[in-house]
């Protein structure tokens, strides 16, 4: 049996598309980007991937009438390739993004295959509204989609990887001949090919050398496709887990942090890390920088964290800062603190997690990962609202 692949429940994204200019990206490179990409998602079905897909019209290339996007071949692959998937991945399978005309918009060829997925339960359906912009549909896209792998693409690809980037989720941008080098996934592999901007577009686990993988993936013309998808999957198992920022005491002279440790030690990390598949980041000045102020390395990482476990034990006026720039940011926040701890104000206002030192390693952490799935899911306290739908 094959062990369980980093990638198992984890949402990619495949976007991009290919210029209609035959001088820029020939019928072959078209062609042979197509069976990269239909590799690349049987590939991600075996290890247990989930997937972020729009729903939308497929325009065709003047000059040759082939597809320009790939949304549509990855939607027919998943669709004749599901016996690939183990049985135990948590869903849904795919999150299909649309807004409020994709239905009439769809292609007559593909009907049967979106009313098919549609009507599974393997499809989890996300609509834009009223917004037939592709922004707002991209944004929707980022929300949902763990990695971003792009290929090819214009303006569109440039705009998709800074929401990615900007929310700390990793841009794989493959370096094919499907668009000029200066725009699209092209001009962001060409951004890494510099190792002081690597780590920008991914990072890999244990500090592995992202500039490295970024010279392994330039896909050079004699490298077949095989090799491609292998050395792919093999970079997109290798990315760093997302991040969990710890907020915590972290001044061993003050009288609580004992038992914050403890906590963190027996019940947060092990939840966190062995089970929810996050990597817990303390920035606690034992660890190496990547900026030169600590205040800006605490904010840099918090921002682009995808979720925020705070613990308020000890009520330090850090920790409320750092708290309260995860809430305004929007970012799934765990609030908690010590049973019996004084605070300033009332927690359970937040539906916080009072933890306590008592009773079974077992049963805290019990506790800890029944109200992580109580609130993972809640809403921001303050949305963000249109002014025009």
């Amino acid at each position: 049996m094959m062990p369980r692949s980093p990638l198992f429940g984890r949402r990619i994204h495949i976007s991009g598309s290919v210029a209609n200019d035959v001088s820029t990206g020939s019928a072959d490179d078209v062609q042979a980007a197509r069976e990269l990409v239909t590799n690349l998602v049987k590939e991600l079905l075996k290890r247990g991937a989930n997937f972020v897909v729009p729903v939308d019209v497929e325009p065709l290339r003047e000059v040759d009438g082939l597809p320009i996007c790939f949304d549509w071949l990855i939607w027919k692959t998943i669709k004749d390739n599901l016996t690939l998937r183990p049985s135990n991945v948590p869903g849904p399978l795919a999150v299909a993004v649309q807004h409020h005309k994709t239905e009439d918009q769809i292609p007559e060829e593909h009907v049967n295959l979106w009313d098919t997925l549609r009507d599974s339960q393997l499809i989890k359906i996300e609509s834009a509204a009223h917004w037939n912009m592709n922004g707002k549909r991209m944004e929707a896209q980022a929300r949902f989609g763990d990695i971003l792998v792009v290929l090819g693409g214009t303006e569109g690809v440039l705009y998709l990887a800074n929401l990615y980037h900007d929310a700390g989720k990793p841009v794989v941008p493959l370096n094919l001949p499907l668009c000029p080098e200066t725009t699209g996934a092209r001009r962001i592999y060409n951004l890494g090919l510099t190792s002081a901007h690597s780590r920008k577009l991914f990072q890999i686990a244990d500090d592995g050398d992202t500039h490295d993988w970024i010279n392994r993936i330039r896909f050079p013309i004699r490298q077949s496709i095989v090799d491609r998808v292998s050395v792919l999957v093999e970079l997109l198992e290798s990315l760093e887990r997302p991040k969990a920022f710890a907020i915590r005491l972290l001044n061993p002279d003050l009288p609580e942090f004992d038992d914050v440790q403890t906590f963190f030690d027996t019940v947060v990390q092990p939840v966190v890390e062995g089970e929810l598949g996050y990597r817990l980041v303390v920035i606690d000045g034992l660890q190496a920088y990547e900026h030169p102020r600590i205040d800006q390395e605490i904010f840099a990482k918090l921002h682009r964290s995808s979720i925020v476990l705070a613990d308020i034990t000890g009520a330090r006026p850090n920790c409320f800062l750092e708290l309260g720039y995860a809430l305004g940011r929007g970012l799934p926040t765990m609030v908690m603190v010590r049973e019996g701890a004084s605070l300033p104000f009332d927690i359970t206002t937040l539906s916080g997690l009072q933890w306590k030192m008592a009773g079974s390693v077992e049963d805290r952490r019990r506790a800890f990962r029944e109200h992580w799935q109580a609130i993972r899911n809640r809403p921001p306290l303050v949305p963000a609202e249109p002014l025009i739908l």
